[in-house]
Parts: C-alpha cells; structure tokens; sequence
C-alpha cells in the first residue's frame, strides 16, 4: 500500500516547511512553491523581502525537487500522476492555512519558474469553485498543459489578483505563454498584473518582489475562520 501511494501521490510522503508566525496566530497566510531543481527553504527569503511580516509561511516541498518529470507545456498527461500529486500539495498548504482559522482571502500563492506555473495551473482550477486568494504572484511562469489544446476552465476567481511576471529574455517560459495566460485569467475574473521585462531571462527581480508587498499590503481587514 505504501509503494502504490507513493506511485499514484508521488509527492505526498513530503510535508511541507512551516516558518514565520504560528498558523493559529498570524493574519495572513502565504504559500510558497519553489521551482525545478529548488528547494522549499530556499522560497522563505522571497517573502522576507517583501516584509511579510505577521504572515504562516507554507512552502511545499516537491519528491526529488521537481514537481513533475516533463515541461510545463507537454500534454498535462505526460506529466501524471505527478501533475495531480503536486497540486494536491498545494491544496493541502491552502487548508493548513484555513484550518488555522486563516480565511482564503488573506491566503497569498506565490510560486516560482515550475513553481510558478503550478501556482498559476491550481488558482485556475479554483475558479470552478468561485475561489477568491488574497492573490496570486506568478514569477517567470504560466499555465501548464499543450498550448494547442484549449483550456476548459470554468468559474470565476472574483477579482483575485493574480501577478504575472516573466522576462522577455526566458529560456525556458515563452513570453507568448504568459501573455496568453494572463488573458486567460482575466476571463476568469481575476485582476491581472502582466509584467514583462525586456532583456531578463529566468530570474527573480526587485519588482517582482515589490508586487508581491504591494498584495500583502493591499489584504482586506483581517477576518480569521476562528473568529
């Protein structure tokens, strides 16, 4: 039984890392998803610099380093069972989270290159569901699956922010993808932020940072579950 799971959930023997405020005390709440060939702890410098103080910090932490085996735009399923596993992943960050009475919109996605498109894949299958995050920040990523193949999202995202921040210069994210991602977004509700830097390849910049302080600054009134 332990074998077949770890087959079908490649990434659930991994708990997640847990930093800054207790769960059961801090305001907001953020989740950090780090990239192929990262690590978990390495993301938590991502929100000290965008002086996310008072905030639980859940960073998912990924079988082997990497979330699945093929690139973000191959068929999504060539990248099972990994694909389903890593979004369970983050699904289970969002409800440690709101188990601790922190409410889903003051709960901030943030994710990096494959990180990032992860992020990007499970806000967008939230909007079945009418999800609204306190907001969503995309760096160097955009929506997983054949670019080919038309999505079918359904819902809205009732006006999450969602950041998508990419360089022009991307090796590895075509600038094209996350233009089209960000329109995609838009038609499900959500409030896009496209930023495109000319000449930046795969990186993390001070704006990028500055985006993700402007969301937490810009969270509604604190509004715990447990309240």
């Amino acid at each position: 039984m332990q074998q077949e799971s770890t087959v079908r959930r490649p990434h659930a023997a991994r708990a997640p890392v847990v930093a800054g405020t207790d769960i059961s005390a801090a305001s907001y709440g953020l989740v950090l998803v780090h990239g192929r060939g990262g690590t978990a702890e390495g993301m938590l410098p991502i929100a000290r610099a965008a002086k996310a103080t008072g905030a639980a910090l859940i960073a998912p932490v990924a079988e082997g380093n990497s979330w699945y085996p093929y690139r973000f735009l191959a068929p999504a399923a060539e990248n099972e069972p990994w694909l389903s596993s890593a979004l369970e992943s983050i699904a289970s960050a969002v409800a440690m989270l709101a188990a601790g009475g922190i409410a889903e919109e003051r709960i901030i996605l943030v994710g990096f290159s494959q990180g990032a498109c992860l992020t990007l894949e499970f806000a967008a299958r939230a909007a079945a569901r009418g999800a609204r995050f306190g907001g969503v920040v995309a760096m160097a990523g955009a929506l997983v699956g054949d670019p080919a193949v038309p999505r079918r999202d359904t819902g809205s995202l009732n006006g999450t922010p969602v950041v998508l921040a990419c360089g022009d210069a991307d090796a590895h994210i075509p600038e094209a993808l996350v233009r089209s991602s960000a329109a995609q977004f838009a038609t499900l509700g959500a409030t896009v932020d496209l930023r495109i830097y000319p000449g930046l390849g795969h990186d993390i910049t001070g704006d990028q940072i500055a985006a993700l302080s402007a969301l937490v600054e810009a969270l509604p009134p604190v509004a715990r579950n447990d309240e």
